[in-house]
């Protein structure tokens, strides 16, 4: 059950404390600070190795002692890291073959982050210690909720340790040198191996024209899946090294939404607990937001998950450090909460003085004290979440429709060479969750392994990796009578990036009923069009040509040699419907797109609203909880769907009855089911 994974009393609020960085007196003032601001939990430990470790076999945790100690004694929950974020100076210096190599060939010194190669038995040996020394050193405090390994794993290495390492990783996921070359079509360019040693990780020393650019899309591909696989080892060694001490405390490492290197899909697995940092700019949409809380949420299995860090004011690394303008805090955090967060954690709790992230928000700024605009925020915030308490703690968030989401397909689609330099995954799916999210239509992000029954409706846009299983799986949710709705560029590979003979969309044709002969690459700046239901509407980027066996057609192209061909095709299949999209189109056409597949399906929205009011529901037995986000700079009404009380005033509201919501406000109703 989720609340014996996570056992705070309440929706968390606090975030990073790098105590290490100040004196102990300053550590007396921020405990002042915290109760002021209404902070609760502190995530300690993220960069201390160095503090912890000053040589091989010297551990030194009196300075740990203390915070610890007094987080508890002022009454603080504790998220504790286990600092292998970043290794010590004297464990570069004596052992170098630790550090990463980059994709040029680069070889890395001493300096920065995620700096270790994870295939180094160095690395591995004295993360896992000292991951079990500090689990067996704190096992007994009551008030450690969490632990968090790491710190936002990521990047890539390329050095002898990894090469080694993937022929090892290659010989058990294939087994034969004959398998190998199969898969890699390696009769292509004479690439054929005959010793397992001949096999060189592809970078730009090999395969690579350029980082997104390789010769051998299914080497790439390989190499993605197994530098994942190596870094989610490492955690894993770290996850087994803290549970043997701690088996009741969950464990986590903060993950980072659409990172493109690691599958979260896969790491989740091993995650007693989704967690993940949301820094979104200024410019992001409201949907372009939420549909990270979604992804986190669904590689999740669905649960609940904590929003491990984002920013209270700026974020010092994007271009321009804009300000989150008054209220803008207050809403992004119970977006977050909306979409399934059981947390609101901040980086960080107190600006540093010094090296890159000293410009970074926190909500103790450099003057060191309350008076100020962001501090206020925060605790007016922190507040509201103590009145809140655990009303929505392990609530689960609506869903009637999902998005199918993948990251090897991701990996594959910008391998690809060919058909468009415009042509990026995520820009295609964000189109369709757009679609969705502005009419309230409560939307999951699943994975190919995930229950395809829970929904009525799902689109995979350009499902160009058709996984082993995944074209049945789809059948048979469709024969049933679900809806599928996927796109242009679909069904061409395989799970190794092999091209499906027979034409395309190869395992998906029977489904789709169509056959796509050729594709149209339109550059920048041109278009076809097509009219559907009394609109025209663009048709750009690639633009399918194709024949219907057994499809209807519903548009058809207008200009060019292909002129009434069909565009969007509808394939009765058992119970079910599965419709092709075969060009990109307009926000226009995706928004009518996805309201007439609801209404089909009779799917409703959340509730309706005026634009830039978001309305997400998270439901446990006895009640729905219905977020009202206005992400607008004017004040908009609302029609509330059932009698309710706002969790944030403790104001009764009647059904019906219009509901104001200032610039950038929320409200929580609490309704009965």
């Amino acid at each position: 059950m989720y609340d014996k994974v996570w056992k705070h009393n309440k929706i968390a609020f606090g975030g990073d404390y790098n105590p290490e960085q100040w004196d102990e007196a300053t550590w007396e003032e921020d405990m002042r600070l915290f109760r002021l601001a209404h902070i609760d939990t502190v995530t300690l430990n993220v960069f201390s190795w160095a503090a912890l470790q000053p040589d091989e076999n010297t551990y030194c945790f009196d300075r740990l002692d203390k915070i610890m100690n007094m987080a508890r004694d002022n009454g603080l929950k504790v998220v504790l890291a286990t600092a292998t974020g970043a290794h010590p100076a004297w464990m570069a210096h004596r052992y170098p073959e630790i550090l990463r190599t980059e994709f040029n060939g680069m070889k890395r010194k001493f300096g920065g982050r995620h700096n270790s190669c994870p295939n180094s038995l160095v690395y591995r040996k004295y993360s896992v210690r000292l991951a079990e020394k500090l689990a067996e050193r704190y096992k007994d405090y009551d008030n450690i909720i969490a632990w968090h390994i790491s710190n936002e794993y990521g990047g890539e290495c390329y050095c002898e340790n990894c090469e080694k390492a993937f022929r090892v990783w290659l010989k058990e996921k294939y087994k034969t040198l004959d398998e190998l070359n199969r898969v890699w079509n390696t009769a292509f360019w004479g690439h054929t191996f005959y010793d397992w040693d001949e096999v060189v990780l592809p970078n730009l020393l090999s395969e690579h024209f350029e980082y997104d650019r390789t010769m051998f899309q299914g080497i790439s591909l390989d190499y993605r899946r197994f530098n994942s696989d190596s870094i989610l080892e490492c955690y894993r060694m770290e996850y087994e090294a803290v549970k043997k001490y701690t088996p009741d405390i969950p464990v986590t490492t903060n993950l980072m939404g659409f990172y493109k290197a690691l599958d979260y899909q896969k790491w989740a697995k091993y995650m007693d607990i989704v967690s993940w940092d949301n820094y979104p700019s200024n410019q992001d949409s409201p949907a372009q937001i939420a549909i990270s809380h979604e992804l986190m949420r669904g590689v999740g299995g669905g649960r609940p998950f904590l929003l491990m860090e984002q920013t209270p004011s700026v974020t010092n690394w994007q271009p321009y450090n804009a300000l989150k303008r008054p209220g803008v805090m207050r809403l992004w955090s119970y977006q977050a909460v909306a979409h399934g967060a059981d947390s609101v954690m901040f980086f960080q709790m107190r600006r540093s003085i010094g090296a890159c992230e000293k410009y970074h928000g926190a909500i103790i700024d450099h003057v060191g004290n309350e008076n100020t605009r962001v501090f206020r925020e925060a605790a007016a915030l922190g507040a509201e979440l103590e009145r809140i308490g655990s009303a929505t703690l392990g609530t689960r968030a609506r869903h009637d429709a999902a998005i199918l989401f993948d990251w090897d397909n991701w990996w594959g689609i910008e391998y690809s060479a060919g058909p468009s330099c415009l042509l990026k995954y995520r820009d295609e799916v964000q189109n369709y969750y757009t679609a969705l999210y502005e009419q309230n239509i409560a939307t999951d992000i699943i994975g190919a392994e995930d229950d395809f029954s829970e929904y009525g409706v799902i689109f995979a846009p350009i499902l160009y990796m058709v996984k082993p299983g995944v074209d049945e799986k789809l059948k048979t949710f469709v024969e049933n009578g679900g809806t599928l709705v996927t796109t242009f560029f679909s069904g061409y590979v395989d799970e190794h990036d092999l091209v499906v003979t027979g034409g395309y969309p190869g395992k998906l044709r029977e489904l789709l009923g169509i056959w796509v002969e050729e594709s149209d690459a339109l550059p920048e700046g041109e278009k076809n069009y097509f009219t559907w239901e009394g609109e025209r509407h663009d048709a750009t980027l690639l633009c399918d040509l194709l024949h219907l066996e057994g499809a209807e057609s519903l548009a058809f192209y207008e200009e060019d040699f292909y002129a009434g061909m069909p565009v969007l095709t509808r394939n009765v299949y058992g119970k079910g419907r599965a419709y092709y999209v075969a060009a990109r189109s307009d926000a226009a056409f995706y928004r009518k797109l996805a309201a007439k597949i609801a209404k089909e399906e009779g799917i409703t929205p959340v509730l309706d609203t005026p634009k830039g009011v978001e309305a997400a529901l998270r439901c446990n037995e006895k009640n729905e909880f219905l977020f009202l986000l206005n992400h607008e700079k004017i004040e908009q009404s609302v029609a509330l769907p059932k009698d309710g009380t706002n969790l944030l005033t403790g104001e009764a509201i009647g059904k019906g009855n219009q509901f104001s919501l200032p610039p950038y406000g929320v409200a929580i109703l609490k309704m009965d089911v």
